[in-house]
């Protein structure tokens, strides 16, 4: 395992536990693209590429060699200008206006460990016997410009990291108009494309399409990875599904604007690429200068979806999320937004955390409505002090009432926006992102305050850290509610704008890096407008995300089954809320709500104390439960079971990593008449164990729940779920 260079074929072997990558040096100094998939022997692959001179309109730059075009070869890194004419990976502009550029080989290097990235989140190796790295250096000699193509393998994972530094080692300036993350030319086009869709309170929605001839792919252009599109695409052979065919994936750790697109030529091969967008971006390099991209993460899987999704699980939860929590079982938690909104004042939420407390609870967060004169969502972001109408004797005096009933304290923020009607704004007109002459135009009765700059950085963490050292705070829902419009800064120079929506999130990373190592025992919720920002780059300072303002547990089936294809369980925020919901105004049981929200970092998102004594009980049952469970859930291995997005059904199941035990959740939306008897056949148990179901007593084969199924019960009526756990015997 581990990478091997053959110097007598120029070959680079990357190899993972089962997968290899391999890279082709050109007698012209050209690295192509041969293989990636299931792990294969070093010997002959110099014998896997093939090339063939193609007509005239397929340009040959070496006419002592016209198999080679631009055009044709498979690529590790394309540029554009000299013959290529499908999308490059990257592309600069010279001083004189001229765009081509031609990146020959130059030198590389490979080391134990993996590097970390400079001012980016990156996934990480704890020891450097985990990983290996190659750094591939080319040159482009007439613009002077050195780009580092840099590859982790992770030993005991199918994954490898691809990102990009490029360096301006000439002495004029260059603009850097695309530098995208990873480039990969599959040799052809025979394959769905899988990618995370939707919007706002319905996101990360499977999609599943067969690859034409021509550009598709998903990206964001609002300033963040957005609700939209998750920064995460998937080629799958033809039939792949849950357990079986080749899939490979690549997913972003970024934040902001990003592209995953395919490309399919007119001979049928496929283009594979991630990376910062290029629409409305460039970067000045200035000679000395350098830009760093962020990282892509590829998994290949030989046994279909699932196994791709539990190795990004596993690598996400355990090398890409830090710090305190990463391995901590996450606490039960209520919230008051759904209970009060804006309207409560200190009696009031101290009357919910004592019946938080009673049932079992751990955690309050107060959310949005404790600061400047915030009654209404159209003022105040920004004055990050107590509204001592709803709150007379401040933070520390409610974290400590709460504190007395055994609860930790959470609060809510949304450090990123800026009202208009604000005495921050008022003093500060121009730390906004605007364009002069340009109205602002808001969203939610807001503006983005512009973290491209330093001083508004300083300002808004020092405020952050004033409140965060007033009380006993150990939970932070870090909110943001509005994506970007009149991109520009007042301190960048007009041939820098184009980069402020890269600054941007530079800054925020800053600002989170910060945050996060002055108060490392603060659990930190990423959140926008619930999950717009899902993505690995925001899970690097956050180890978990609130993953859709929409709660309704019907609706819950398909974004979480839909978040899990990339995301492991500890990554999302997942609680049961009142009914009729407050998004679709569905009803359903309490019993349900609860087994969807408990596959995720459980809460509630109502007003307890308007419970009724039965439903007190039973969610006394519910808190005792997932606390019992909650080790499985958020560090076990899932395996999907029945999709919502091809059924009436759903149904997950989650295994501990010694298979000794499992909890299953079965949902049905609508009930059939006359139904027929229906198995769940379950997966990644032991097949030689013999396993008891917890709540029925009775005694099952691991082969048994595999290959025969699980009875299912007659459930009656709407909107019915089940729980199991089984244990090994």
């Amino acid at each position: 395992m581990g990478i091997q260079y053959n110097s007598k074929e120029r070959i680079f072997h990357l190899q993972s536990k089962e997968t290899s990558y391999v890279i082709q040096l050109l007698h012209v100094g050209v690295p192509v693209h041969v293989y990636w998939g299931r792990k294969i022997r070093s010997g002959g692959l110099s014998t896997i590429l093939q090339r063939a001179e193609r007509c005239s309109f397929s340009p040959s730059p070496f006419p002592e060699d016209m198999t080679i075009s631009y055009d044709t070869l498979p690529q590790e890194y394309p540029a554009y200008g000299v013959g290529d004419f499908r999308h490059p990976a990257y592309q600069i502009q010279a001083e004189n206006g001229t765009t081509a550029s031609e990146a020959i080989y130059d030198k590389h290097r490979i080391y134990k460990g993996k590097p970390s990235l400079e001012g980016l989140p990156s996934t990480y190796a704890e020891h450097e016997d985990e990983a290996e790295t190659l750094e591939l250096e080319l040159f482009d000699a007439t613009a002077g410009m050195r780009i580092i193509l840099s590859y982790t393998v992770f030993n005991e994972l199918n994954a490898i990291t691809r990102s990009v530094r490029f360096v301006n080692e000439g002495t004029d300036s260059l603009k850097l108009l695309r530098g995208l993350s990873m480039s990969i030319d599959f040799r052809d086009s025979n394959y769905d494309m899988l990618h995370l869709s939707g919007s706002w309170a319905r996101e990360r929605y499977m999609e599943r399409r067969a690859l034409a001839s021509g550009m598709q792919g998903v990206e964001s252009r609002r300033g963040a990875s957005s609700h939209g599109h998750n920064p995460f695409v998937a080629l799958l052979s033809k039939g792949a599904d849950e357990d079986h065919g080749d899939v490979y994936g690549v997913s972003l750790v970024y934040s902001g604007n990003f592209s995953a697109q395919v490309e399919v030529e007119p001979y049928q091969t496929a283009r594979l690429s991630i990376g910062i967008n290029p629409f409305d971006f460039n970067w000045l390099l200035e000679a000395g200068q350098s830009f760093q991209t962020p990282e892509a993460v590829l998994v290949f899987s030989a046994d279909g979806i699932g196994s791709m999704s539990r190795t990004y699980h596993k690598l996400y939860r355990t090398r890409l999320c830090r710090g305190t929590f990463r391995d901590q079982t996450r606490p039960v938690l209520v919230n008051n937004w759904e209970a009060t909104y804006f309207d409560f004042n200190a009696d009031k939420i101290e009357d919910i955390a004592r019946a938080g407390s009673e049932l079992g609870l751990e955690l309050f967060v107060l959310d949005d409505g404790w600061f400047g004169h915030r009654d209404d969502d159209k003022t105040s972001l920004g004055d990050w002090f107590v509204d001592p109408k709803k709150l007379p004797d401040g933070l520390d005096d409610l974290a400590r009432r709460v504190n007395n009933l055994d609860m930790q304290f959470g609060l809510w923020f949304e450090p990123e926006m800026i009202s208009p009607d604000s005495e921050l704004y008022r003093q500060h007109p121009d730390w906004c992102l605007h364009v002069p002459n340009r109205r602002r135009t808001v969203g939610r009765m807001q503006l983005v305050l512009d973290f491209s700059r330093e001083d508004v950085c300083q300002a808004i963490g020092d405020r952050i850290a004033d409140v965060l050292r007033s009380a006993p705070i150990t939970y932070v829902k870090w909110d943001m509610n509005r994506n970007m419009t009149e991109i520009g800064s007042a301190l960048l120079p007009s041939e820098r704008q184009r980069e402020t929506a890269h600054r941007y999130i530079l800054g925020l990373y800053g600002v989170l890096e910060r945050i996060t190592s002055e108060f490392p025992n603060v659990l930190f919720e990423s959140c926008s407008g619930g999950g717009g920002r899902f993505d690995p780059g925001m899970l690097y300072y956050m180890p978990q995300t609130w993953t859709s303002d929409n709660t309704d547990a019907i609706s819950r089936l398909k974004i979480q089954y839909g978040t899990s294809i990339v995301y492991p369980l500890s990554s999302m925020g997942s609680h049961v809320s009142a009914i009729p919901n407050h998004q679709v105004h569905r009803n359903t049981s309490l019993e349900l709500r609860g087994h969807i929200a408990m596959s995720g970092n459980f809460g509630y998102e109502l007003d307890l104390t308007k419970f009724s004594e039965e439903e007190k009980e039973i969610v006394r049952g519910q808190v005792a439960l997932y606390k019992e469970l909650r080790s499985l859930v958020q560090f076990g291995d899932q395996y999907r079971l029945l999709s919502p997005f091809e059924g009436n059904e759903t149904s997950w199941l989650i295994v501990s990593e010694d298979k000794s035990e499992a909890v299953v959740v079965y949902a049905r939306v609508l009930a059939e008449p006359n139904d027929p008897l229906h198995h769940l056949r379950l997966k990644g148990l032991d097949p030689e164990a013999d396993y008891e179901w917890v709540e029925g007593g009775g005694i099952y084969g691991g082969d048994h729940l595999m290959y025969a199924g699980l009875p299912l019960p007659d459930l009656h009526g709407d909107f019915q779920s089940v729980l199991w756990r089984f244990k090994k015997v």
